[in-house]
């Protein structure tokens, strides 16, 4: 199974008046999104099952890529990593799943995974992290899961 986890791109800081949730995009968090939008249209499989957290960042960084997804509320800001890899049916969905998150959760999730020693992994705002599972030398025998990380891309090394 493959997990694509998409931490949101830049958005405006909080304040008072604007709920946590409500906030957008800044012009920079837009060009991020952007630009991890076309790489990741060019190397996610086309049956890749897309969720996205309620927040209107997670949405706004989903809209930059051309696709259909699902709107989750148990993937949101408060998220646990329990729920989040319950969302995406890890490690038996059949289909590979990206989710469009926040930190802390996602590092949580990417530590959990690739570095259990660690509590969390900084996943950076607008990166990508590509964790893969998959079973060992099948045909050597062996029938356990390697779970590994393949990839992790940042808006700053897309070139367009």
């Amino acid at each position: 199974m493959d997990l694509i986890l998409w931490r949101h791109a830049v958005a405006e800081i909080a304040t008072p008046e604007m709920p946590d949730s409500f906030r957008k995009l800044t012009g920079k968090g837009i060009k991020q999104a952007n630009k991890m939008a076309y790489w990741l249209d060019s190397n996610l499989p086309e049956t890749c099952r897309i969720l996205v957290s309620p927040t209107v960042r997670t949405r706004e960084t989903m809209a930059a890529l051309d696709r259909k997804f699902k709107v989750l509320p148990e993937i949101g800001p408060d998220a646990s990593a329990e729920a989040l890899l319950q969302a995406a049916n890890w490690p038996h969905s059949r289909e590979p799943v990206l989710i469009i998150g926040h930190q802390p959760t996602l590092g949580q999730v990417a530590a959990r995974l690739i570095a259990p020693m660690q509590q969390e992994c900084a996943v950076r705002k607008g990166n990508v992290w590509w964790i893969s599972q998959k079973q060992r030398n099948k045909e050597e025998g062996e029938d356990d899961l390697q779970t590994y990380l393949k990839a992790i891309m940042s808006p700053d090394l897309v070139v367009r």
